[in-house]
């Protein structure tokens, strides 16, 4: 089983009813926004909170590779010593220190996810598989989600859809839908602010159209990146042309979900060690005006749109 870097009970924005939201550590996208960035790398990770921090340096004293030392920045590591073995983690009094990223056996992922069974079961929600990307790990994905259909769970999978087609089509089918989040429809804006193309993207969102999965659009909306007129035009367009029926929604039987930006990644950035939107590309929060053009924009081509979700 790959790496799981959080369980998110009660969750409400992650597909119908009340979820639990398992998050698989891993992806290939670099998105500059994005809210989830220890989510990244497939491996398991140090994570430092500074304000938590009491300079005790128990850490540094249990750290059996020498790999920490206590500086007027705070505890600093050695990323060429440290091993993630989790013993400064383990001692720290103050929980400053964590490690991103554990191994799950899949009985005890389930142990997990059944403690919800009745608030999921009695609100019409389920599990939701998240990231970083999933996708990224089709093998452990479908474990989980084969088991999860094997006990009646509603089975959501959030992705980007950056993956090879067969995956998607193995992957779609184990679920009983898709969060499939569009950011940009221009490739080279695309690749500037995600760090790769988006051809594959939307032929895997045409692949899913044409399989009749039930999927969501969600699309992060960014004042300064994808918010402008000719990118909501295009991306109009672009779902328009899928077919979907309009009293369906317009987008895969589901909606178009706009979620406003915002900066929740800048202190996940810190606690990594690494820096937030180190190219100080500018975005911000779409204004009302903004976000009702928008709307307006989408209903004229006969998709509904959902804020939030």
């Amino acid at each position: 089983m790959d790496y799981i870097f959080d369980i998110k009970r009660y969750a409400i924005n992650d597909g119908p009813g009340i979820r639990t939201t398992l998050f698989m550590k891993g992806c290939p996208l670099r998105c500059v926004w994005c809210h989830n960035p220890e989510g990244w790398s497939p491996q398991p990770q140090l994570l430092y909170k500074r304000s938590k921090c009491i300079g005790c340096q128990t850490c540094v004293a249990v750290c059996p590779e020498q790999a920490l030392r206590l500086t007027p920045d705070g505890i600093v590591s050695d990323a060429g010593r440290c091993t993630v073995c989790g013993r400064c983690a383990d001692e720290c009094p103050t929980r400053a220190l964590e490690v991103c990223g554990r191994r799950y056996t899949l009985d005890e992922l389930m142990a997990e996810v059944e403690k919800e069974r009745a608030v999921m079961t009695d609100s019409g929600g389920g599990v939701t598989l998240c990231g970083g990307e999933p996708l990224m790990h089709p093998q452990s994905a479908l474990e989980i989600l084969r088991e999860l259909g094997r006990r009646g769970l509603h089975r959501t999978v959030d992705t980007t859809l950056y993956a090879q087609a067969d995956v998607v089509e193995t992957v779609a089918g184990e679920c009983e839908l898709l969060l499939v989040d569009l950011k940009l429809m221009d490739a080279e804006q695309h690749r500037r602010y995600t760090g790769v193309s988006n051809d594959l993207i939307l032929s895997n969102i045409r692949l899913v159209a044409r399989l009749g999965v039930p999927f969501w659009i969600r699309i992060p909306l960014i004042e300064g990146v994808n918010a402008d007129e000719e990118n909501i035009e295009a991306t109009a367009r672009f779902l328009q042309s899928l077919h979907s029926p309009p009293s369906q929604g317009g987008v895969g039987g589901g909606s178009l979900h706009l979620l406003p930006y915002h900066d929740v990644g800048k202190d996940k950035h810190l606690r990594m060690g690494s820096q937030y939107n180190p190219q100080a590309i500018p975005m911000a929060t779409p204004t009302e005006a903004t976000l009702q053009r928008c709307r307006q924009q989408f209903e004229a081509f006969g998709l509904r749109t959902v804020v939030g979700g």
